[in-house]
């Protein structure tokens, strides 16, 4: 693969692992958050997990065809893929139990 051979395919991964990460602590509150609210807003906070994926992988897209390289979209996406498998597995545990007693409160 092109762009594999000069050290830059471990900072291609770093920066667009990061840049994942980035994009879903902006569009999503925690995974633990998620969690607590599943069972009232379960829609609501998928949606943004969803859209925060989107977001991310397109990101990863633009920056592989822009380097001429897989590496910023391998890296997104294991980032993103990972992130997403925690909300999926928040989400479903959520939604077995209530949300916070005091949840109103704030």
């Amino acid at each position: 693969m092109p762009g594999l051979s000069n050290g830059s395919a471990g900072l291609a991964f770093g920066i667009y692992a990061a840049l994942g990460y980035d994009v879903m602590s902006a569009t999503n509150s925690s995974p633990q958050t998620t969690e607590l609210f599943a069972s009232d807003r379960s829609s609501t906070l998928m949606k943004w997990v969803h859209i925060g994926g989107i977001q991310g992988l397109a990101l990863g897209v633009f920056g592989s065809l822009l380097e001429k390289s897989a590496w910023p979209l391998i890296g997104i996406s294991v980032a993103t893929g990972i992130m997403y498998a925690e909300y999926i597995h928040a989400n479903a545990s959520g939604q077995k139990t209530p949300p916070p007693q005091n949840a109103s409160d704030y």
